[in-house]
């Protein structure tokens, strides 16, 4: 059975930091991204990464604060959030593909995590 379990949300003042991370059972992946989305609007790509250590891909909002990275070994990804802002405010979405198919589009992801909220006080 494959699972994409997330992890590290919480509260955090404008400025601070948090680190999420996917941990992925059942099987590996070729891309792990992470979408987010606020109350009201639709889900958005923030960030992915090719398993082989081909590329990262970030949103313009996040790029030069976030940062994504993946732990072969323990099949997990992580996105490492510094700078926050108030409107990084979301639920945080780990997403995986099979096989490469372009990481911008949701569409394009077989696989979903529960999501986990990330709250930016200002």
């Amino acid at each position: 059975q494959v699972q994409l379990v997330e992890s590290g949300g919480g509260l955090v003042q404008a400025g601070g930091s948090l680190r999420l991370s996917c941990a992925a059972s059942g099987r590996t992946f070729n891309v792990m991204g992470w979408f987010r989305q606020a109350p009201g609007k639709e889900r958005e790509f923030v960030a992915a990464i090719i398993w082989s250590g081909a590329g990262t891909y970030y949103a313009d909002s996040v790029k030069g604060r976030f940062t994504i990275s993946r732990d072969n070994a323990k099949n997990t990804a992580y996105l490492q959030m510094n700078s926050l802002k108030p409107e990084d405010t979301a639920v945080y979405y780990c997403a995986a593909q099979k096989y490469y198919s372009g990481v911008y589009s949701r569409d394009r992801y077989d696989y979903w995590g529960q999501g986990t909220q990330v709250t930016v006080s200002s």
